[in-house]
């Protein structure tokens, strides 16, 4: 006990000081917690207005501004307890040196995540092809960019190889050409399969009227002349105008007298004279 009691009598300055730097950490810590909060309240707010309701960025720069808050706070407890913080940052600098030579791939994927979420190609819900990939935009991360198959499949995708293959953006305009094509037999009425073609469109009120539709003769095929209507439609409608006027074509075409052909050959056999 006298022991103790000497212990504390020779250290109380010091035990006094660390006693008080543990208090000052903890109320550190709980006022970083409420400033990180009420920053990422006000960042959230004001990025999502400024990026015109982009959910992904507004979700990556209010979790990087409650991360900055906690760092600051770090700095100033190991300050509290006499660590050199200029030669701890030294020490950070040489050794997020060294990781990032040993992950440079991880942190390519990071700065092209940075990229493309900034100069926006894609953004989420948004349907797009990617490297082979077709689907809808679930998420777009740091590191990674998750897509949704038509089916359901959970796609991930490197950022690296987002940024450096081309994007296809099928939903980032507001109109989309529709193009429907239909065989109709070499002995039909060219004019007549353009005239089903046109009552078509008129029957169908979501296709723009600019730009105006186009009725051409596409292609001289082998075993068909192949029409084809080419129609502007708003991008949220294309899919259904689509399966609708590729399932009426046949109807309408085949009222008009017109027979679509399929692929066939005539065989002419020749009997020579035999010797």
């Amino acid at each position: 006990m006298e022991t103790i009691i000497n212990f504390f009598s020779e250290h109380q300055l010091q035990l006094i000081a660390i006693a008080k730097n543990t208090l000052l950490t903890i109320f550190i810590f709980i006022g970083a917690s409420i400033c990180s909060k009420l920053l990422k309240r006000a960042v959230h707010k004001g990025v999502y207005r400024l990026s015109k309701h982009d959910e992904i960025i507004t979700k990556l720069l209010t979790t990087l501004s409650g991360y900055v808050v906690y760092l600051i706070a770090i700095v100033i407890i190991l300050d509290l307890f006499g660590v050199n913080t200029a030669s701890l940052v030294a020490l950070v600098g040489a050794a997020g040196l060294a990781i990032g030579l040993a992950l440079k791939d991880t942190l390519s994927n990071v700065a092209a995540g940075v990229m493309l979420l900034f100069l926006k190609p894609l953004k989420k819900a948004e349907f797009v092809e990617v490297s082979s990939y077709t689907g809808s935009v679930k998420d777009l991360g740091l590191f990674t960019t998750v897509l949704e198959t038509a089916d359901g499949v959970f796609v991930s995708i490197p950022n690296s190889t987002v940024w450096a293959n081309a994007i296809k953006n099928f939903t980032r305009n507001e109109k989309r050409r529709m193009d429907i094509t239909v065989g109709i037999s070499y002995g039909d009425s060219i004019e007549d399969g353009l005239a089903a073609l046109r009552e078509l469109v008129s029957e169908e009120s979501r296709i723009l009227i600019e730009p105006a539709p186009q009725y051409l003769v596409h292609t001289l095929a082998d075993s068909s002349v192949n029409l084809q209507l080419r129609a502007w439609v708003a991008t949220p409608h294309y899919w259904d105008i689509y399966w609708q006027t590729q399932r009426k074509v046949k109807d309408k075409v085949e009222s008009k007298g017109i027979t679509i052909p399929f692929p066939q050959r005539d065989l002419h056999i020749i009997n020579g004279d035999k010797k």
